[in-house]
């Protein structure tokens, strides 16, 4: 399948070993209106994403004997801007942390499921509303074209799903926003079971935002959620 005439904005690249289920998405994708285009290696899937501009990438964890983890460090580390998804079995609080520090913006469980995952490729590939270029709340700056955040004179890049949560938290600055709100806007799509995942967001945002010298803005209200504030 080429790209030369399709719409670059619905370019989905999905790299698996699993051929059932990359077929099924593949075909979910095409019904759906997106140019889904398969890659049944790391390899392959590396060397699309390099030559071609994907909207989106959808990583299985487990391709075969390579790490989806891996790739998505070395599509990273050759300056690829688009958000990546990674397809998980497990949801633990060291998966999580996993997929963040590799580079994913997210993920998505398996076992594969249509209605949710339509859900979620069209969260990622909507364009950002608003009359306004950029958020401010104190020093910080979140640039909405260019979806980095500055503090200061201090350029920070974000992942597209932290950008959304600090998106969210700065259009309802000094509001306290319960957990299940947070999911349901930011993520807007159902979780399986439990999920701690706004608190690891939340951990590697403040890791971002806060300097040494700088106050913490986005504050835990016990037991209810979270408010941009500071103090």
């Amino acid at each position: 399948m080429g790209t030369s005439t399709t719409d670059k904005s619905s370019y989905i690249l999905l790299i698996g070993t699993n051929e059932g289920q990359t077929r099924q998405m593949e075909f979910d994708l095409q019904e759906a209106g997106y140019h889904p285009v398969v890659a049944s290696s790391a390899k392959a899937g590396l060397a699309l994403a390099t030559d071609s501009t994907p909207a989106l990438v959808i990583v299985d964890r487990l391709l075969g004997g390579e790490s989806g983890l891996s790739l998505c460090q070395t599509l990273r580390s050759q300056g690829l801007k688009a958000p990546i998804v990674l397809l998980m079995a497990k949801d633990s609080l060291d998966d999580r942390v996993a997929c963040l520090e590799c580079g994913a913006d997210d993920y998505f469980l398996k076992p594969y499921r249509t209605d949710a995952f339509l859900k979620m490729v069209q969260l990622y590939l909507q364009s950002t509303p608003g009359d306004t270029d950029s958020l401010r709340f104190g020093d910080l700056v979140l640039d909405l074209e260019n979806r980095h955040a500055l503090r200061g004179d201090r350029l920070i890049e974000l992942t597209m799903k932290e950008f959304e949560l600090l998106k969210y938290l700065m259009e309802h600055p000094r509001e306290v926003l319960p957990r299940e709100q947070i999911l349901e806007n930011v993520w807007g799509y159902d979780f399986v079971g439990e999920s701690n995942v706004i608190e690891v967001y939340v951990r590697y945002l403040r890791l971002k935002i806060d300097g040494e010298d700088d106050k913490r803005l986005i504050q835990t209200v016990r037991g209810v959620g979270y408010v941009l504030r500071e103090s």
